[in-house]
């Protein structure tokens, strides 16, 4: 079936959760006692460059059926090669201007495990085990399917893969299923997704891994974390902000922040209507935040981490804060309403406030914060803000190493006047268009002043149309890279 997160929500329990076989069976381990593959059909992964060495090597009858059925080693395209009995001998899947196998991307993997027909197959020849378990991962993340509202699930890629050798099983798995998680939240629709069942997947993950939860909701003024009530106060579903710990005595300290704006009708700063059709989507920053939680603690990584999640849905009512108001954030800086579409970075601000309090080693916050980072870098580019300009080369250096990519802006001081206010400490907004990632990523800067290393990432969170494994729909943005900085920044 497709990678199954633990996230369930009651109320979608009428619906079929999956189809298809069973997760494990995507991936097929190899014999434990010799680490020998079981039988499989052969799959050889074939760059342009080596295809003419590789068509040597093939009997005569599979030579002359690549001819006859013109095949060339394009990207994406795949040659079945049948035996004397009719069946399936090998498959060649085209790995175009690729300089070799290893340099496959998990994307690659990802169409094969959707385009195969059923069977099991291996890789013919050896990768290097980061590059396997690239492989892996990527043939895992191509049999994700969101179908738990669907009557009649389609059916779910049957192709499996023996785990190739030297691969890392484990993370392969544990990824796999971090980015069904937050695939899974992203995906929800908003009438079942509000503030409190997202507060209830944080609960399930510290219940899952042994941390503790606390909740903040009802009482958020008396607790401290005004913007959050603001931004929340307009709809029926009550905010409220959900904070879960794993301590670890005398370990690197991790703190993670995600946006947890459920649907974001812009608040009496209207969305237009074709805006508005994504943002059950503006919870991604949160959903990447909890889907990298877990892929830590499934890995046991050995740091101390902490959870927080501020969750509201921004909403038109009689309630809802206004343009012009002037709120007290936690951190005691006032800032004044200029817009109140610009709703995450107030949500994220007493989060941050909160976070940076403790001083942990390194602070990290996601958010689908502003479309300027999107019209500058695209959908598959997430912005990377960081508090030196050493932690943000590192970060995008690892990016890029795990195919999950980040790509660095300024924090230009230069446009810090841009948020003055005449009334209040701050702007939430800039009374100009430019630069908008940047002003909204220096809002934030505000609320950090005590923690020496912060990231701040802005995504997308959605993939805008089809690709092998990457179905239109949510994504799990910047999980992987943050992992890979994560586990060799702090150990």
């Amino acid at each position: 079936m497709p990678v199954a997160s633990t996230w369930k929500n009651a109320r979608l329990n009428a619906f079929p959760a999956s189809s298809g076989p069973p997760n494990s069976a995507l991936l097929v381990p190899r014999t434990p006692a010799d680490g020998s593959a079981p039988a499989a059909i052969p799959l050889w992964l074939v760059p342009e460059s080596r295809y003419a060495a590789r068509r040597a090597e093939l009997p005569p009858a599979q030579a002359a059926w690549l001819d006859a059925t013109g095949f060339q080693p394009e990207r994406g395209r795949l040659a079945l090669l049948p035996d004397e009995r009719g069946g399936l001998a090998a498959v060649l899947a085209g790995l175009g201007s690729v300089r070799d196998a290893a340099d496959a991307s998990l994307w690659e993997a990802a169409g094969l495990a959707e385009r195969l027909p059923a069977g099991r197959y291996a890789l013919a020849e050896s990768l290097p085990p980061a590059s396997a378990t690239r492989f892996a991962l990527g043939w895992l993340l191509g049999g994700y399917r969101f179908q738990r509202l669907r009557s009649q699930p389609k059916p779910a890629p049957a192709a499996q893969l023996v785990l190739p050798a030297g691969a890392d099983e484990r993370y392969a798995r544990a990824a796999a299923e971090a980015s069904a998680l937050a695939r899974d939240l992203i995906n929800t629709p908003a009438n079942e997704l509000g503030p409190a069942e997202l507060s209830a997947a944080v609960q399930a993950l510290a219940a899952e891994f042994g941390g503790t939860a606390t909740e903040v909701t009802g009482e958020l003024l008396a607790q401290q974390y005004p913007l959050v009530h603001a931004v929340g106060q307009g709809s029926a579903r009550a905010p409220r902000l959900v904070s879960a710990h794993w301590p670890r005595p005398c370990a690197p300290r991790l703190t993670l922040v995600g946006k947890g704006v459920v649907f974001d009708t812009g608040g009496l700063d209207l969305k237009p209507s074709s805006a508005m059709l994504l943002m059950k989507k503006d919870m991604g920053g949160a959903a990447c935040a909890i889907a990298l939680a877990r892929l830590l603690l499934a890995m046991q990584a050995p740091i101390e981490l902490r959870l927080v999640v501020p969750a509201v849905e921004n909403s038109v009512g009689g309630a809802a804060f206004r343009p012009g108001d002037v709120w007290r954030s936690r951190k005691g800086l006032t800032v004044e309403i200029g817009n109140t579409d610009a709703e995450g970075r107030l949500v994220l601000a007493d989060a941050l406030a909160d976070a940076d309090a403790a001083r942990p080693d390194l602070l990290i916050d996601l958010a689908t914060l502003t479309g300027a980072a999107r019209t500058a870098l695209g959908p598959e580019l997430p912005a990377l803000f960081a508090s030196d300009a050493a932690l943000a080369e590192q970060a995008r250096r690892l990016a890029e190493a795990e195919g999950d990519p980040l790509w660095p802006l300024p924090l230009w001081a230069g446009y810090d006047d841009e948020l003055a206010s005449r009334v209040a400490d701050l702007n939430n907004v800039s009374p100009g268009p430019f630069a908008g990632a940047i002003i909204g990523a220096l809002f934030l800067k505000r609320f950090v002043t005590a923690t020496p290393d912060w990231l701040h990432v802005d995504l997308y969170a959605w993939n805008p149309k089809e690709r092998p494994g990457r179905p239109l729909g949510g994504e799990a943005q910047a999980v992987r890279a943050l992992y890979a900085l994560v586990r060799e920044r702090l150990g």
